[in-house]
């Protein structure tokens, strides 16, 4: 026999998928910070957005860094492994806050590059929160037209 139930008359929230995983990434960063200490894992702080693009003489690099000034980051080469660190420092605020979504602190972006390049004539701009690097290929990275003969 089924017994009555009340009915709740709001609307349904719609179900936000990205939101799940954002649930699921603080509580990870909870539990790894409640094992190991705050700021233990092997990279300081958090990775920023970044796209990588080739073209025929050099590697295109934009990190996305809103909000962090120019003599706030590091960009090395070794080899051909880019580094790129900084920190996005927190501003004071007045009042509580109600919901914060934005990363401050310590970030790392860490990437190898394909081929050999020009460590000494990489160009960085820093415009608009997008830190843009030209990283030259090396010459013998470089493709060449070999020309074929009958």
């Amino acid at each position: 026999m089924a017994l009555p139930a009340e009915r709740q008359n709001r609307p349904l929230a719609r179900w936000d998928p990205s939101r799940e995983f954002e649930d699921l990434y603080t509580q990870m960063g909870r539990l790894w910070d409640s094992a190991f200490g705050p700021g233990s894992g092997t990279a300081p702080g958090w990775t920023p957005l970044a796209d990588v693009s080739e073209t025929d003489d050099a590697f295109i690099v934009e990190v996305e860094v809103p909000g962090v000034r120019a003599e706030d980051l590091t960009v090395e080469v070794v080899g051909n492994e880019l580094t790129v660190t900084g920190e996005m420092k927190e501003t004071e605020r007045q009042g509580l806050f109600r919901k914060r979504t934005r990363r401050v602190g310590e970030f790392e972006f860490r990437t190898s590059l394909p081929r050999d390049v020009d460590a000494d004539n990489i160009e960085a701009n820093l415009s608009d929160g997008v830190l843009t690097l030209r990283i030259p290929k090396a010459e013998a990275a470089k493709p060449r037209k070999i020309e074929v003969r009958s």
